[in-house]
């Protein structure tokens, strides 16, 4: 699992540890506008919208520019905004200031997705891909849990020293990624192609939007990513209105980070070398049941607990196998592109979901709800099948991106 990827990808993954380590402010961001900053509880969810908002602009943004400027320059850039960001939010008291704060909150902390993407697709050879995004996405949760329990501490001392912490943590990232990271992005568009520059880099985006399977696929992805924000918005308060306790609920969610960090690593191992069609069918498919399963639940927490169970491996099964894909059916000189265009639907999930979620759980019930969830999860898989996602893009870009992608491996030598 953790041999044969190149030095680089250990610092973006690092990287990736460090920035999840402090992610301290967004958990916490309603309980500070409502405590610390008087907001009512209607003022707090228009501004805390306004972060989903930022990661839809941030991430086609992300990919743009790390097409155009590179991948180092995109991720250095983008933490060190963002941490300036962090900090000025501390120090705010306007609801409109805040509004805007948050914002640019949003899109700073998703810009830099598309490029640490696209480079660990520059970096790692194709085999070894599902392998890469898997380890960094186990990075992602680790860093997650612990700084959610680090966060608690910092909310009893001062609301304060979650931002200063944030921003510090985020501006570490940004030292990392300018010092030690190579920058990886292809000089030309294809073996053999013209440099990316002036009107070619300009269509890049329009070329992206017009590949029709990653529409597809971002599609399909946005669909899921529908079901799993359903654990964090309305199923606390489904769970409320059978008389469960938020502490209850508390430690059903719970589960999803803990059998991500004790099971992503040896669950990467059994599906290594398995194509991308079979396993993202099937991912659909545990997102469908699990959030299905919790139709039956009632006011049985260990129900509600399965269902966390079987969509989490839906989710580890999901994320690294969707990012791989996108990198296969990417060509070198729009793989951030690519990227960026796939976290928008990723983001404008987030976006959505509380949205939808609670107007169906408000006008038709929980068990609509979660039948539908479950429908969405069933269709998401027909869709998969039909789209037959088997590995075969690989093919398409042929011999030349292997060979990109392995001598990327090697700029681990080039100093910045």
């Amino acid at each position: 699992m953790f041999r044969g990827l190149p030095r680089g990808f250990w610092w973006l993954w690092s990287s990736t540890l460090v920035n999840r380590l402090g992610t301290f402010v967004y958990p916490f961001l309603t309980l500070y506008l409502t405590l610390d900053r008087g907001f009512s509880a209607t003022e707090a969810g228009l501004v805390v919208s306004c972060f989903g908002l930022g990661s839809v602009a941030g991430s086609l943004a992300g990919g743009e520019l790390s097409d155009r400027l590179g991948r180092r320059a995109t991720m250095a850039g983008s933490y060190v905004v963002t941490a300036a960001v962090t900090a000025a939010l501390a120090v705010t008291t306007q609801v409109a200031a805040i509004a805007a704060l948050t914002f640019l909150f949003g899109a700073g902390s998703s810009a830099p997705r598309p490029a640490l993407s696209a480079m660990i697709s520059d970096l790692v050879r194709p085999e070894d891909r599902q392998r890469a995004f898997s380890l960094n996405y186990w990075a992602v949760n680790v860093g997650f849990g612990l700084s959610s329990v680090m966060a608690g501490f910092l909310v009893r001392a001062d609301f304060v020293w979650i931002f200063i912490g944030d921003a510090v943590t985020t501006l570490a990232c940004g030292l990392i990624a300018w010092q030690r990271l190579p920058e990886t992005r292809p000089p030309t568009q294809d073996a053999g192609s013209a440099p990316t520059a002036g009107p070619a880099a300009a269509r890049g985006l329009t070329l992206a939007l017009r590949d029709g399977r990653l529409l597809a696929l971002t599609a399909v992805a946005f669909a899921l990513w529908l079901l799993f924000h359903q654990g964090v918005t309305t199923l606390p308060v489904a769970m409320e209105g059978e008389g469960l306790s938020a502490r209850t609920y508390g430690l059903v969610i719970s589960l999803n980070g803990l059998v991500v960090v004790l099971l992503q690593i040896p669950l990467t191992r059994w599906l290594r070398g398995r194509r991308s069609g079979p396993l993202l069918t099937g991912a659909a498919l545990l997102f469908g049941a699990g959030f299905g399963v919790t139709a039956f639940a009632g006011n049985a927490a260990l129900v509600y607990g399965l269902g966390v169970v079987i969509w989490t491996v839906g989710e580890m099964v999901f994320a690294p196998t969707s990012a791989a894909a996108v990198a296969d059916m990417s060509p070198l000189h729009l793989r951030g592109r690519y990227q960026g265009v796939f976290g928008f639907g990723t983001a404008a999930a987030s976006f959505v979901a509380p949205i939808v979620g609670g107007v169906v759980l408000d006008r038709a019930g929980a068990a609509v709800l979660w039948a539908g969830c479950a429908a969405v999860g069933l269709l998401a898989s027909c869709a998969f099948v039909l789209l037959r996602f088997d590995g075969s893009a690989r093919r398409v870009w042929g011999k030349d991106d292997a060979e990109q992608s392995g001598a990327a491996g090697l700029t681990d030598t080039v100093s910045s």
